[in-house]
């Protein structure tokens, strides 16, 4: 059965028994018995249970990006969701506002007593519930910026990393030699070391999305 292998960060191939040429479809069964297209690329060895590992993507389109993107459309409908709760609350709280507004003092035995307290606590309650619900909103909202800027990444799981980290990659060892050349432009002692650091990390995601999709 085909099924998808984690390759490495963010990057799943397909796992088969059979044997596949570049631009074949093959259809995978996801652990949630979905089935789904996709474009085979390049062969990438076996593992350990003897499996033909390919690069692929989904035929539909379907990548990083986009489910990124989705997951950003769905956090901000729930924010969206939370502050309208939020301000029906808010609204609730200020209910007989120019009553308590006053400053009337509950009047110890008479009959206007009990409903004068639940007053201000049905209002208390309504604007910790706001508060609340705002809170849920916001935390929302920070997500779905963050999948949102997510949503523009590229990373190994796309065929257009190879072209993305080709001049990633040629921008960071323009900056290293930069800095190797122009010591008086270095920020701080580590500055070198860093610029080299970085050569290096994409220098092994070069490598990696060559044998993925090269």
């Amino acid at each position: 059965m085909n099924k998808f292998k984690k390759y490495c960060a963010n990057t799943f191939v397909l796992s088969t028994e059979d044997e596949y040429l570049r631009g074949d479809i093959a259809t995978i069964t996801t652990k949630y018995e979905k089935e789904i297209n996709v474009i085979v690329f390049n062969f990438l060895g076996q593992n350990f249970e003897k499996n033909n590992l390919y690069s692929c993507v989904r035929e539909d389109g379907e990548n990083y990006q986009t489910v990124m993107k989705r997951r950003a459309e769905r956090r901000r409908s729930w924010a969206n969701s939370q502050a309208k709760i939020s301000n029906k609350f808010y609204k609730n709280s200020k209910k007989n506002s120019d009553f308590l507004s006053l400053a009337e003092p509950i009047k110890i035995g008479h009959h206007s007593e009990n409903r004068h307290r639940r007053l201000i606590e049905t209002n208390n309650i309504n604007m910790m519930k706001s508060i609340q619900a705002s809170d849920k909103a916001n935390c929302h909202e920070e997500i779905a910026k963050y999948y949102e800027a997510q949503s523009e990444a590229i990373n190994l799981s796309m065929p257009e990393s190879l072209e993305f980290y080709k001049d990633s990659l040629e921008q960071a060892k323009e900056v290293h030699l930069f800095y190797k050349n122009n010591p008086d432009a270095r920020n701080h002692s580590y500055t070198l070391t860093y610029a080299k650091k970085r050569v290096n990390e994409i220098t092994k995601k070069y490598e990696l999305a060559k044998v993925l999709w090269d």
